[in-house]
């Protein structure tokens, strides 16, 4: 029997974006005070400080910003993906994510790569954003 990859909490703070990610749609907060989208979630608002904020539905297109490739199988579930790519992801209007570039090899991946969300369900009720090279 294969090793589950491990899950992760899909509560709390974060419990509106693995919503809208099981929906296969891509949230972040947006502070209500200035505008400005954030990601992950958090209290304050780092340009204004407020306190009030909502998620909104973004595009799920962006650009790689940073990536490296692990060739270390830190955990049984991933040894039958290694090498794997593991990105920032600079989203349009500017919150970044921690995630998976998929859907090429990982030497062919850039900085500056335009990159689109895809999901990759993990179990019933967790689905994970991951980027694909755009176009």
């Amino acid at each position: 029997m294969a090793t589950p990859k491990p899950l992760p909490g899909a509560g709390g703070p974060l419990a509106p974006f693995f919503a809208a990610a099981k929906r296969r749609e891509l949230v972040v907060q947006r502070c209500d005070g200035c505008g400005a989208l954030r990601f992950p979630a958090r209290e304050l608002c780092s340009e204004c400080l407020s306190r009030e904020s909502s998620w909104v539905l973004v595009s799920g297109r962006g650009r790689v910003l940073s990536f490296y490739v692990m060739h270390q199988v830190y955990h049984p579930a991933f040894a039958g993906e290694v090498p794997c790519a593991v990105g920032v992801v600079e989203l349009e209007g500017g919150p970044r994510l921690t995630t998976s570039v998929v859907g090429c090899p990982p030497s062919e991946i850039r900085v500056d790569m335009p990159v689109g969300v895809d999901f990759e369900d993990r179990s019933e009720e967790i689905a994970l954003p991951v980027f694909r090279p755009a176009g």
